[in-house]
């Protein structure tokens, strides 16, 4: 069920197949088959990112076939790839990971010449599978096309879900109660090439697709020209992953945002957040707070996001190391936390609404900004809500010391904006109490219209952060 634009319609782009993948050649992948599902029922189409690679006109019987049964697209690749990777998992080393339950289904351009990749989950078995079978429940696909939609709006780079199709099967699983409905997932990613990809290289010593895989990803993915100096590549596409991902990790946290699972087979050399497995959104600024039930020691908890990334960058530096003597690896690494503040102060910047200054002046605000959340009392919604609609942190809705410390940082910042958005009520916020209510209305009655009405508040208030009016 397509969700309707909210604010203007951006033009239709046409599409433009590029399946680039193919140039690193089957050491990277295997062709795989997608599952037969019983049934192909359209739960979500997004429209909006499907203009932007130029499948916004597909019909209903066509998004089927494309996105529930994965007929190729026209001109792209003919058979799906399941993609071979390694990783970290909470700080263990896996050599037997892969794509388990998805493959990479096709690659294409957008208006920005950007190459995209169609990638799926719950598409079924592949030869990374181990003992899984390959499918995703209903209630997991829908949660991430939830924290997709936020996140988007919230202005965090993450991957699109670009389709939903429940598919007709009773699932079983441990941490949901069981039979439960089944579903597969297309979701539209800056890539899928993870540091994990990386890693699994250089477990293998293997120089020369390390090279080819930097080659790759410096060209498609950051739009650079490489040369011959493998050495040279490396380094600049270091330099770039480490802007990407201090970038992401400050966007987490702006956004009281948990992904719970930052292993480093799940962060995307472009910096692009995607896999949204037990993600949450923590209500109040506790820097304890988890998603995953299975972090026991708090190893992704909020605040401790940045060193999870930064850990995992340390291994992509260390796989890179095996080329050589890479020029400036090490200070490119060392400047990750600097690059972490400085976006951090942007994004929180970003979330109030009020123009940078520079980083002298404009972190003492940001400053007074955490401790005031750190305080209690607010959830972080509310708070950089209020701001926006004209409501004074050092007023009687507050009336606290770190509060009123913060009104007076913000003193002669700009006014609040006053997009309709922000003469709402409350805020639109993704609390998980929000996302259980939203699966219990298609649990027990097949009702998605909290689905589609709250996809559409949280396109709504998205529209009103970006025109910052």
């Amino acid at each position: 069920m397509p969700i309707p634009y909210r604010g203007a319609m951006p033009p239709p782009q046409p599409y433009r197949p590029d399946p680039c993948i193919l140039e690193l050649g089957p050491d990277f992948y295997d062709e795989v088959s997608p599952a037969d599902f019983q049934a192909t029922t359209e739960r979500f189409f997004n429209r909006r990112s499907a203009d932007e690679v130029g499948l916004g006109g597909l019909e209903d019987s066509q998004r089927a076939r494309h996105f529930g049964r994965f007929e190729p697209l026209p001109d792209n690749l003919k058979h799906p790839l399941a993609l071979r990777y390694h990783g970290h998992q909470f700080r263990h080393y896996n050599p037997e990971l892969g794509d388990g339950r998805g493959f990479l289904f096709a690659q294409l351009r957008d208006g920005c010449d950007r190459l995209l990749d169609l990638g799926t989950k719950g598409s079924g078995q592949t030869p990374w599978s181990r003992r899984g079978d390959g499918r995703l429940t209903l209630k997991g696909g829908l949660r991430e096309v939830l924290a997709t939609e936020m996140l988007e709006a919230l202005g965090v780079n993450t991957s699109k879900s670009f389709a939903l199709f429940e598919t007709g099967e009773a699932l079983w699983r441990g941490d949901e109660p069981s039979p439960t409905r089944s579903a597969v997932l297309t979701r539209l990613s800056h890539g899928h090439i993870r540091i994990g990809t990386f890693q699994r290289l250089a477990f293998f010593r293997d120089t020369d697709n390390l090279a080819k895989l930097v080659r790759y990803c410096l060209v498609h993915l950051y739009g650079e020209v490489a040369t011959d100096d493998r050495l040279e590549n490396a380094a600049r596409l270091f330099d770039r992953v480490v802007g990407a991902t201090a970038t992401l990790a400050a966007s987490y946290l702006a956004a009281g945002f948990v992904h719970g699972v930052l292993n480093s087979d799940n962060i995307a050399i472009t910096g692009e957040s995607f896999d949204y497995g037990p993600w949450r959104f923590t209500p109040e600024w506790d820097e304890a707070f988890t998603a995953a039930y299975f972090d026991e020691t708090g190893l992704y908890a909020f605040v401790r996001q940045p060193e999870a990334i930064h850990w995992d960058v340390a291994q992509l530096a260390g796989s890179l190391a095996l080329l050589g003597h890479v020029p400036g690896l090490a200070d490119t690494l060392a400047s990750w936390g600097t690059r972490f503040e400085a976006a951090f102060v942007t994004a929180m910047l970003a979330r109030l609404g009020v123009a940078e200054r520079g980083l002298k002046d404009d972190r003492p605000l940001v400053a007074a900004l955490v401790k005031a959340l750190q305080s209690g009392g607010v959830t972080i919604d509310r708070l950089f809500f209020d701001w926006r609609r004209g409501c004074d942190p050092g007023g009687e809705r507050y009336g606290a010391e770190p509060f009123r410390a913060l009104a007076a940082t913000l003193a002669g910042r700009s006014a609040p904006a006053t997009h309709p958005y922000w003469s709402d009520a409350e805020p639109c916020s993704m609390h998980i109490d929000e996302v259980e209510t939203i699966w219990a209305a298609i649990a027990e009655r097949d009702d998605w219209s909290v689905f589609e009405q709250k996809i559409a508040a949280v396109r709504r208030m998205g529209d009103a952060m970006e025109s910052g009016a």
